[in-house]
C-alpha cells in the first residue's frame, strides 16, 4: 500500500526489497512494544483463569496458571498490518504467505478458545487431533495451488526444486509432499511452543534462512543453489514483518512469561513458515534449518508410537523419554527452564547455520 503510494510518487528507494523489508521488521515490532502490555491487560480480563496448565507436563509448570494465552493473536496482527503496508500489493506471493498466516491462526484461535473456555486439564481439551489435521490439509490444497501459480514458466507445474538445475515433477504427489512440508511445519512449531520464550527463539533463526533463501532466489549469481524466482521478491515485507512480530513478542514471553504464543501463534507461524519454504521452493533446506523443532516433534511422535507398540505386545507401555516432548524429558532430567531454552536455542543456530553453508555451497 504504502510502498505502491510512495514508488509511484518517485521516491524509488521503495522498490528496494530490503527497504520493504526493515520497513516491515520496523512497523511490527514497534506494534508489538506498544500494544504489547495493553493487549496483555485485555487477555487477562477476557479469559479471566488464563491458559489451563495440562496434566502431562511436569509439576514446575503449576507455578505458570492463570497466565493469559492467546498472544499470537497481536502477533498475527502485526504482520498482517506492516506487510501490507509495506509490500508491493499486486504481488501474488506476499498474500499467499498472509493467508496461510490467517488461517492456520484462525484454527488455532479456535483450539485456543476451546481449552481457555473448558479448564480443563486435559491435553485434549482442545480440537481433536483428526479435526485439525482434517483442516489443516484443506487448507494445505488451496496453498499448494495457490502457490504453483507463481511459479514462472520454467518450473514445472507440481514440482519439486532441488538446488538450482534439478525439477523432479511430481504430479498428484505435489500435494502429500506440501501436506508434509506445511502441516509438518505447523505441527512442529506448535509442539516446540512448551517453555517460555523458546518457539520465538527457535524460530528466528530459521527466518534468517528464508530471508537469505529470498534474496538468492532474486538475485541472479548470487546463489548457484537457489532456483531465480523473482515473483518472490513480494516476501520481503512479510519475512521483515514476522521477524519484528516474533522478536517483539518475545520481549514480553521471555521467562517468566507475562502471555503465552497459544496455538493461534504456534500454529500461524508453523503454516508461514512452510508455505514461505515451499513459494522459495527450499523445503528442504527449510526443514535443515528448523532441525530442533524437527527433533521436539519427532521425540513426541516416537514416544506415543513406542508406548502403544510395547503396550500391545506386553501389556505394559513403556517410555523412551521421561516426557515428551523432548524439552519436558530434560526438565524431568532437572536441567532450569532457562539452560533448556538457550541450549535449544544455540542447537538451532548450528542447525540453520548447517542450512546456510548447504544453501551457499551445496
Amino acid at each position: 500500500m504504502l510502498t505502491d503510494y510512495f514508488f509511484s510518487h518517485g521516491f524509488s528507494f521503495f522498490a528496494s526489497g530490503w527497504t520493504q523489508f526493515a520497513a516491515g521488521f520496523g512497523l511490527a515490532f514497534i506494534i508489538m512494544l506498544l500494544f504489547g502490555r495493553p493487549f496483555i491487560h485485555a487477555m487477562r480480563v477476557f479469559q479471566k483463569k488464563g491458559q489451563p496448565i495440562s496434566e502431562n507436563v511436569p509439576e514446575t509448570h503449576r507455578q505458570k496458571a492463570g497466565t493469559p494465552t492467546m498472544g499470537g493473536i497481536l502477533i498475527v496482527l502485526a504482520i498482517l498490518i506492516s506487510s501490507i503496508l509495506f509490500m508491493p500489493l499486486s504481488n501474488p506471493t506476499g498474500w499467499i504467505a498472509l493467508a496461510a498466516l490467517t488461517m492456520f491462526g484462525a484454527l488455532g484461535f479456535v483450539d485456543d478458545y476451546k481449552k481457555v473456555a473448558s479448564q480443563s486439564k486435559k491435553a485434549s481439551n482442545g480440537l481433536s487431533p483428526m479435526t485439525r489435521l482434517f483442516v489443516e490439509g484443506i487448507f494445505v490444497v488451496i496453498l499448494a495451488c495457490l502457490i504453483n501459480q507463481t511459479m514462472p514458466p520454467y518450473i514445472a507445474e507440481n514440482s519439486l526444486a532441488i538446488g538450482s538445475g534439478i525439477i523432479l515433477p511430481l504430479g498428484i504427489f505435489y500435494y502429500i509432499f506440501a501436506y508434509f512440508v506445511i502441516c509438518g511445519s505447523a505441527n512442529a512449531t506448535n509442539i516446540t511452543d512448551g517453555l517460555d520464550g523458546m518457539l520465538a527463539k527457535l524460530f528466528l533463526p530459521v527466518l534468517v534462512v528464508l530471508v537469505v533463501a529470498l534474496y538468492g532466489a532474486t538475485r541472479i549469481g548470487f546463489m548457484d543453489t537457489v532456483m531465480f524466482l523473482p515473483g518472490a521478491s513480494g516476501l520481503y515485507a512479510v519475512l521483515g514483518a514476522a521477524f519484528g512480530a516474533v522478536l517483539g513478542f518475545l520481549w514480553f514471553n521471555s521467562k517468566p512469561a507475562s502471555i503465552f504464543m497459544g496455538d493461534v501463534g504456534s500454529l500461524a507461524l508453523g503454516g508461514f513458515m512452510g508455505t514461505v519454504a515451499m513459494l522459495l521452493k527450499s523445503e528442504i533446506i527449510m526443514g535443515i534449518a528448523a532441525g530442533m523443532m524437527v527433533l521436539i516433534l519427532l521425540s513426541s511422535f516416537i514416544q506415543t508410537m513406542y508406548f502403544k507398540a510395547t503396550r500391545k505386545i506386553s501389556g505394559t507401555g513403556r517410555r523412551v523419554f521421561l516426557r515428551a516432548p523432548l524439552h519436558h524429558h530434560f526438565e524431568e532430567l532437572g536441567w532450569p527452564e532457562t539452560k533448556i531454552v538457550e541450549r535449544f536455542f544455540i542447537l538451532s543456530i548450528l542447525f540453520s547455520g548447517l542450512a546456510l553453508v548447504l544453501l551457499k555451497f551445496a
